[in-house]
């Protein structure tokens, strides 16, 4: 018998499941020997339905009933930890009670993510509730975590984590000119906008476009992260899911290709979700993976980082998923690879 065995499996709850990252935070926790899928909730005023029956690809692989959401079912729940896969607001709103109850929270939406809760209603469009919640949430970029997670832990967007993932290693080696503005250019697949149907996220009406020019929510939230302004253009592309970000900067005098190269292996050699790749990454070797591929190239003083990721696995519940072994004290990999497809 292993020693997983005789452990009490760690009870969680997903808020959301019938959202795309949801569903697949449903799928990790049920791959993940260390925690069980007590609960899966949705919005009020809907039947109880199977995962499988929104999500036919999970049948015989996620046995749960998403059920209907209300605040009332708090006082009854029987768990640990709590991902909530909410818009930022729900989150906002729930989060400080859950925790009230002892539930540890791990939140997907931004409703935690800024330190600044001036911040909100320029970016997000409401006055934030609750701010004092803002200092004790830890932010989870985990192949950059240092601080211990606590009890709020609010996971990082899939913008921001593909940008700084590829930017963190040379500015934080002291590579980049003092005075350079990061540009960074990103396309998401229409599975960010979320399941919600709308026109303008229509798979037949989606070409590649470019939207949230200078005001996109995501941009305050890399800029905490790089400690300086970026220009940040997101794009809507025609495929399903993934996120590749190509990011410029320029390097200070006489930077070397060892230099360079030198600051990404020393960040990111004993990180497992992290790969260099030979040529410019795809996102189709991303889709339905954990990972998050890398490539650059250099020409004198400017440098270009190509960044690649699932938005729903790296960019949202593998994350979670990571932050939450970590916070619990198990192996940060475990429960990653439960064959999500594209």
């Amino acid at each position: 018998m292993s020693d997983i065995s005789k452990s009490p499996k760690i009870r969680s709850a997903v808020l959301g499941a019938a959202g795309y990252s949801g569903a697949e935070l449903c799928a990790l926790l049920s791959a993940n020997p260390y925690f069980e899928l007590s609960y899966a909730f949705a919005s009020g005023g809907r039947d109880p339905e199977p995962l499988a029956s929104l999500y036919p690809r999970f049948a015989r692989q996620v046995d749960i009933l998403v059920e209907p959401w209300q605040d009332s079912l708090i006082p009854e729940l029987d768990i640990e930890v709590a991902f909530l896969a909410l818009p930022h607001e729900a989150s906002e709103e729930v989060a400080p009670k859950l925790l009230a109850k002892g539930i540890k929270v791990f939140d997907l939406s931004g409703a935690f993510r800024l330190k600044q809760p001036e911040l909100y209603p320029q970016y997000y469009g409401y006055v934030h509730q609750h701010p004092e919640l803002l200092e004790q949430a830890v932010y989870s970029l985990m192949e950059w975590q240092t601080e211990p997670l606590g009890d709020l832990v609010s996971v990082p967007g899939c913008y921001p984590t593909a940008c700084s993932l590829a930017l963190l290693p040379v500015l934080k080696a002291g590579l980049v000119a003092a005075d350079c503005i990061p540009v960074i250019s990103a396309t998401s697949g229409v599975s960010g906008a979320g399941r919600k149907a709308s026109l303008t996220t229509s798979f037949c009406e989606v070409g590649l476009n470019a939207y949230g020019f200078f005001k996109h929510r995501h941009r305050p939230e890399i800029e905490q992260n790089l400690g300086r302004k970026v220009v940040f253009t997101p794009h809507l592309g025609n495929f399903k899911r993934g996120i590749l970000a190509t990011c410029v900067v320029n390097l200070n005098p006489g930077v070397s290709a060892e230099q360079v190269k030198s600051a990404f292996t020393q960040a990111y050699t004993s990180k497992p979700l992290i790969r260099f790749t030979d040529k410019s990454p795809n996102v189709a070797d991303v889709a339905g993976t954990p990972f998050c591929d890398l490539y650059w190239q250099q020409d004198g003083e400017q440098l270009v980082i190509m960044s690649a990721i699932d938005n729903l696995l790296k960019g949202a519940a593998a994350q979670a998923m990571q932050a939450a072994n970590v916070r619990f004290g198990k192996p940060e990999t475990v429960g990653l690879f439960a064959g999500a497809v594209a």
